[in-house]
Protein backbone atom coordinates (compact mmCIF):
# COMPACT_ATOMS: atom_id res chain seq x y z
CA UNK A 1 0.00 0.00 0.00
CA UNK A 2 0.92 3.27 -1.00
CA UNK A 3 1.62 6.15 1.07
CA UNK A 4 -0.89 8.84 0.22
CA UNK A 5 -1.22 10.88 3.68
CA UNK A 6 2.71 11.70 3.04
CA UNK A 7 1.59 12.45 -0.93
CA UNK A 8 -1.25 14.71 0.24
CA UNK A 9 0.42 16.58 2.92
CA UNK A 10 3.56 16.89 0.85
CA UNK A 11 1.57 18.94 -1.68
CA UNK A 12 -0.43 20.65 0.91
CA UNK A 13 2.44 22.04 2.60
CA UNK A 14 3.33 23.56 -0.96
CA UNK A 15 0.42 25.37 -1.04
CA UNK A 16 -0.05 26.41 2.56
CA UNK A 17 1.77 29.52 3.84
CA UNK A 18 1.59 27.64 7.54
CA UNK A 19 3.50 24.26 6.96
CA UNK A 20 2.77 23.62 10.61
CA UNK A 21 -1.04 23.85 10.42
CA UNK A 22 -1.03 20.87 8.13
CA UNK A 23 -2.56 17.59 9.68
CA UNK A 24 -3.37 14.37 7.18
CA UNK A 25 -4.64 11.07 8.79
CA UNK A 26 -6.22 8.11 6.56
CA UNK A 27 -9.11 5.67 7.37
CA UNK A 28 -9.50 2.84 5.69
CA UNK A 29 -13.18 2.15 5.12
CA UNK A 30 -13.89 -1.04 3.19
CA UNK A 31 -12.47 -0.72 -0.68
CA UNK A 32 -11.62 2.72 -0.61
CA UNK A 33 -9.14 4.44 1.55
CA UNK A 34 -10.13 8.12 3.02
CA UNK A 35 -7.68 10.47 3.73
CA UNK A 36 -8.67 13.24 5.68
CA UNK A 37 -6.83 16.89 5.22
CA UNK A 38 -7.24 19.77 7.80
CA UNK A 39 -5.40 22.57 7.45
CA UNK A 40 -5.49 26.49 9.48
CA UNK A 41 -8.54 28.48 8.56
CA UNK A 42 -5.75 31.05 7.29
CA UNK A 43 -4.93 28.53 4.56
CA UNK A 44 -8.38 27.23 3.79
CA UNK A 45 -8.59 29.71 0.78
CA UNK A 46 -5.40 28.90 -0.35
CA UNK A 47 -5.62 25.31 -0.14
CA UNK A 48 -9.32 24.79 -2.00
CA UNK A 49 -7.90 27.43 -4.76
CA UNK A 50 -10.28 29.28 -6.70
CA UNK A 51 -13.47 27.78 -7.45
CA UNK A 52 -12.21 24.92 -5.70
CA UNK A 53 -9.11 24.24 -8.83
CA UNK A 54 -6.54 23.72 -5.91
CA UNK A 55 -8.25 20.81 -3.69
CA UNK A 56 -9.26 19.14 -7.09
CA UNK A 57 -5.98 18.73 -8.26
CA UNK A 58 -4.77 17.78 -5.22
CA UNK A 59 -7.34 15.12 -5.28
CA UNK A 60 -7.01 13.77 -8.42
CA UNK A 61 -2.98 13.36 -7.90
CA UNK A 62 -3.95 11.50 -5.06
CA UNK A 63 -6.71 9.29 -6.64
CA UNK A 64 -4.22 8.45 -9.54
CA UNK A 65 -1.80 7.37 -7.46
CA UNK A 66 -4.27 5.21 -5.62
CA UNK A 67 -5.24 4.16 -9.65
CA UNK A 68 -1.46 3.26 -9.76
CA UNK A 69 -1.75 0.33 -7.18
CA UNK A 70 -5.40 -0.81 -8.00
CA UNK A 71 -6.78 1.18 -4.83
CA UNK A 72 -9.70 3.54 -4.77
CA UNK A 73 -8.49 6.70 -2.34
CA UNK A 74 -10.84 9.99 -1.33
CA UNK A 75 -9.40 13.00 -0.01
CA UNK A 76 -11.90 15.15 2.06
CA UNK A 77 -10.86 18.75 3.14
CA UNK A 78 -11.99 19.36 7.12
CA UNK A 79 -12.05 22.20 9.39
CA UNK A 80 -10.04 23.05 12.53
CA UNK A 81 -12.46 23.19 15.56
Amino acid sequence: MADYADLTKFIAEKIAAEKDGVEVETQPRGRTTIVRLKVNDADMGKVIGKTGRNIEAIRAVVRSAGLRHHERVQVELKDRK
